[in-house]
């Protein structure tokens, strides 16, 4: 069970995780597990990341249903790199719960420094909008996926600042498109680490329950506000990337002291 003031909190978070995801396609999966370690109070970070990625895929799934609806899904391209990578969210979960907790933790902060600085670098991308799979650009797609899907796994979280540039990168497809696209792999990789954890008894159901409800209303505002907001996504942006770096040092700071 958990307390209301959990509750309360674990939904919260999920609200801005679903909106980050609606708008600009990650940045919000990657705080899901210092928001349930430092803000909801969960004692262990592999339960902390077992919840999160299934709380994560939720939301990415209702993300991915309103984006369906406007033809910027490239099935085909997103399906490969999802594939590849569901290979590498296992065997990176395998690897993550052999990891003691407080330095999984301090790695988790490290690797959100490198995700602001990613996420500092992307711009709009205007690229092909025809682009579809073809044999030129299925082998990188399945590289990047893999390489995605291991940290992925490893951290439990569900990489979409990672995937849409991968996406950009492998198949020169619009931002726009990438973004949509990448909702399928982070459902798939939220997915089969969760499963892995799950198999192990670290999930808290309760907590993912909340954790859901409110990423479902948050993806929602979220994937409505990314149409009224498209001027100011870059500034957007600037600001997860600004939270994330200071979530980053805050982690850093408690794991040293």
């Amino acid at each position: 069970m958990i307390s209301l003031a959990q509750g309360l909190l674990g939904a919260a978070s999920g609200s801005l995780v679903g909106f980050s995801l609606g708008v600009i396609g990650g940045g919000g999966s990657i705080l899901a597990v210092p928001l349930m370690v430092y803000l909801v109070g969960v004692p262990n970070a592999h339960v902390a990341i077992g919840t999160s990625s299934l709380a994560v895929a939720a939301s990415a799934a209702f993300g991915l249903l309103i984006h369906a609806r406007t033809g910027t899904v490239k099935w085909g391209c997103a399906s490969v790199l999802a594939g590849a990578g569901v290979i590498g969210a296992f065997l990176g979960s395998l690897v993550g719960k052999m990891v003691d907790g407080p330095r999984l933790l301090t790695m988790f902060a490290l690797l959100m420094l490198v995700v602001a600085v990613l996420m500092r670098r992307r711009r709009d991308h205007d690229g092909n909008k025809s682009v579809q799979l073809n044999r030129a650009n299925a082998p990188a797609l399945a590289g990047v996926g893999l390489a995605t899907g291991l940290l992925s796994g490893f951290f439990g979280i569900g990489g979409g600042f990672l995937i849409v540039p991968a996406l950009v990168f492998a198949t020169d497809m619009p931002l726009v498109y990438a973004v949509s696209s990448s909702l399928v792999a982070v459902l798939a990789f939220g997915l089969t680490t969760a499963t892995s954890y799950a198999f192990s008894g670290l999930v808290n159901w309760p907590l993912t329950a909340v954790f859901i409800v409110g990423g479902l209303a948050g993806g929602y505002i979220g994937v409505k506000s990314a149409h009224l907001l498209a001027s100011r996504r870059t500034l957007l942006n600037d600001v997860f990337v600004a939270v994330i770096s200071c979530v980053a040092i805050y982690m850093l700071i408690r794991s040293w002291m």
